[in-house]
């Protein structure tokens, strides 16, 4: 298969988070047949990493194999791909693939590919290969980052935060005790919240995502609860405090995901960026100093629309080549 089908063949798999498992398969097999020893390491049952080593990798290529809801197929005309995971990110795993047989083809070692389970809800699959030794000085992440290098990015913080009231007959409200109106006091109190601000990457933002609660238009609400996300910018210690203390009056805050800003090496020869979102990178650790890297843009990965350029594919093919090479030469 050429990058086109290739890429194609993978995004034709639902391999919505938690049903990567076959996914990862197609994905080990095409690498075995370049020749590579291809692993798949479980993560849990049917779900499994993909590493692939070339040598002892000192620098490896990394993304992820899950995708967000809903699954979408594979479709093209003659300028992009699309479907789910066009940009997010299987459509640069792909690109990442193609760069590493073009480094086999070169004659290069001593790099590798990891490609992980997971990212799009918790990291689970970068979480569990981070407790694995290794002996890699460089990982280089790929997601959507329209082909220019990322010198910073921001973090996470998932809240739940939940109401508990009394039930009674709306008839006679004065009887209950409405669990959604005090989720609604409270949200609207962390709304309030004055947010951090950074000269590199801009304000903390807070969306509230989800919301769910009550047992009928007729019954006072005994149960509410909302999910809300922040995009961090400096640690989240006094943010924590923050939010505890504003719900506190109406509702309990829960913090279920934190994930810290970062900060990334960048190499000469290509545009710089900081981005908004959150990779695996926090949770890599030991698999060395990170980069973020990889074409696409994030403004149509998770909508109906995503898509990838089938030139900016290519380009990232050779922008892979060109990382490795000169990371490989610093690693020594």
């Amino acid at each position: 298969m050429n990058l086109i089908a290739f890429t194609r063949s993978l995004i034709d798999i639902d391999s919505t988070t938690g049903q990567e498992g076959a996914a990862a398969h197609l994905v080990a097999d095409f690498l075995r047949q370049a020749g590579w020893a291809a692993e798949l390491q479980e993560v849990e049952p049917g779900r499994y990493n993909v590493y692939a080593p070339l040598g002892t990798p000192r620098v490896v290529l990394s993304t992820h194999l899950d995708t967000v809801p809903p699954y979408m197929p594979s479709a093209e005309d003659h300028e992009f791909i699309y479907g789910r995971g066009a940009c997010d990110a299987k459509g640069i795993l792909a690109a990442q693939v193609f760069a590493a047989l073009e480094l086999q083809r070169q004659g290069l070692r001593d790099f590798g590919l990891l490609f992980l389970v997971g990212e799009e809800k918790n990291s689970q699959g970068a979480r569990w290969a981070n407790q694995r030794p290794n002996a890699c000085k460089f990982l280089v992440n790929g997601e959507p980052t329209d082909s220019q290098m990322v010198s910073a990015g921001k973090g996470t913080l998932r809240v739940d935060v939940t109401a508990r009231g009394r039930m009674a007959h709306s008839a006679y409200p004065e009887l209950g005790d409405s669990a959604i109106v005090k989720l609604l006091q409270a949200l609207n109190a962390l709304r309030e919240l004055p947010l951090p601000v950074s000269r590199e990457l801009g304000p903390t933002t807070c969306n509230i995502g989800t919301i769910a609660g009550g047992r009928a238009p007729n019954v006072i609400a005994d149960f509410a609860r909302a999910e809300v996300m922040y995009r961090l910018v400096e640690p989240a210690a006094a943010l924590r405090a923050g939010i505890t203390a504003a719900a506190a009056p109406y509702a309990e805050a829960q913090f279920v995901l934190e994930i810290p800003p970062v900060k990334l090496k960048t190499l000469p020869g290509f545009k710089t960026r900081t981005v908004a979102f959150t990779t695996d990178i926090p949770a890599l650790t030991q698999w060395g100093e990170p980069l973020l890297y990889g074409p696409g843009s994030i403004h149509v990965a998770h909508t109906e629309n995503e898509k990838l350029s089938k030139q900016e594919q290519e380009q990232a093919v050779a922008g892979y080549v060109k990382i490795v090479r000169e990371l490989l030469q610093a690693a020594g």
